[in-house]
């Protein structure tokens, strides 16, 4: 074999090498980016059923409070129950969006930019104001139950009421102080991950890995 026939066959050797070098890296990439998608589908299955949820609690009180007009404090009630079911169907429906805009055939860093959108909006807005709301919803929740019945508590105990709205305040501090103490411990990071979910911090765990590889 000639020298000029010994480079040629090099420089296709060559060529087929990186050539699989390169299908390799496409195959691992796309088996990393899959695994984060999957990462995603508890997510997407919890959300969907939140949005029946949410359609189911409005379609439960929306006629309670239509029904009470006439007595503003049930009126309010119900319509704050209602409300409630609408915010748990348009939360739902957020997460979804910010699921499904996820570009897989970007680079990794503008994937991983786009879960951090969807954590910063379930770490900041949607859990913060769930766990607020979630401190006061179950007082009108019992006085739609008790009127249900056939007690209004609040015409009959409002003395009852109040003590409701105050324990409801004693467990927003409660909550606050709970925050406030994992944060100064440092233990934010454990709240943070019960805030976003566990498959969106599983799904940014399989983007770092992938970056980290590609970055390596």
């Amino acid at each position: 074999m000639e020298l000029d026939d010994f480079k040629q066959a090099w420089q296709a050797l060559d060529r087929r090498l990186e050539q699989q070098n390169t299908l390799n890296l496409q195959l691992y990439r796309d088996a990393r980016l899959d695994k984060a998608r999957r990462s995603l589908r508890p997510l997407v299955w919890g959300q969907r059923l939140q949005i029946m949820a949410g359609v189911c609690v409005m379609l439960l009180f929306a006629p309670f409070w239509v029904e009470h007009l006439d007595k503003p404090h049930l009126m309010l009630s119900g319509l704050a129950l209602h409300i409630y079911g609408l915010m748990f169907v348009l939360s739902a429906a957020r997460n979804l969006y910010l699921v499904n805009r996820i570009d897989y055939a970007n680079q990794v860093l503008d994937i991983q930019r786009q879960l951090a959108t969807l954590q910063a909006w379930r770490e900041r807005v949607e859990w913060p104001v769930f766990a607020v709301i979630g401190c006061f919803i179950w007082v009108p929740l019992i006085l739609v139950i008790f009127a249900w019945m056939g007690a209004d508590v609040w015409v009959n105990a409002p003395i009852v009421v109040w003590s409701w709205m105050a324990s409801a305040f004693v467990c927003l501090l409660i909550l606050w102080g709970v925050v406030y103490w994992m944060r100064r411990s440092g233990r934010g990071r454990v709240l943070q991950r019960s805030q976003a979910g566990k498959s969106v911090y599983r799904a940014e765990g399989v983007l770092e890995e992938l970056a980290r590889f590609e970055g390596g």
